[in-house]
């Protein structure tokens, strides 16, 4: 007997969050890991994180997102890290990935070129300002009344955000917000979608 359109329906939707779940899951996990990690080895990871203009420095590229330097700090970015990653996988699960790339390497590039010299740039902040830049404009590119109504959301709960790529507080990686905001904003050029 064949299943009803309804039936198929709430069956690929349940896969659907059970997917985004999964993903947004596994990488706090690998996150809050990391943080363990770093806390028995005496803070050893931390030489992982982004080194301004030094070859060592680019592997933090990859690296320092999942890198934090306490609990409040890894808090911090762990709540808007869930709740803006489900966004953009609640607009196109399969830009989920590549916005996350593109916010990780905007952000760690530009903290690499921009970052003073011997500081350590670390933290999930910058992925977070990616999402952040593709959710705020993803509605200006696509034009389409979904994809413009998330983006009043995101403007409405988030948009203080915006303050956070200029410089201003100490032992806060501007560079890495406005280089992760920079590359969502041209992720969201990228992918639109309608």
């Amino acid at each position: 007997m064949p299943r009803s359109p309804v039936t198929q329906r709430t069956r690929h939707l349940t896969r659907t969050v059970r997917s985004q779940v999964t993903t947004l899951a596994g990488t706090v996990g690998a996150t809050w890991t990391a943080f363990a990690v770093n806390g028995v080895t005496g803070g050893a990871l931390m030489a992982y994180g982004v080194v301004p203009r030094t070859q060592s420095g680019l592997r933090g590229i990859l690296f320092a997102p999942f890198l934090h330097a306490n609990l409040a700090h890894l808090v911090a970015n762990t709540v808007p890290f869930l709740a803006m990653g489900w966004l953009v996988m609640l607009r196109d699960r399969r830009h989920f990935l590549p916005v996350t790339l593109f916010a990780m390497l905007g952000s760690g590039l530009t903290a690499w070129l921009l970052g003073a010299p011997g500081s350590v740039h670390i933290g999930a902040s910058g992925v977070v300002f990616g999402y952040f830049g593709f959710l705020l404009l993803g509605g200006w590119y696509a034009r389409s009344v979904g994809s413009i109504a998330l983006s009043v959301l995101v403007a409405a709960v988030w948009g203080g955000l915006v303050l956070g790529i200029a410089p201003g507080q100490d032992g806060i990686s501007w560079q890495s917000h406005l280089g992760g905001f920079m590359a969502g904003v041209l992720a969201a050029r990228r992918y639109r979608t309608r």
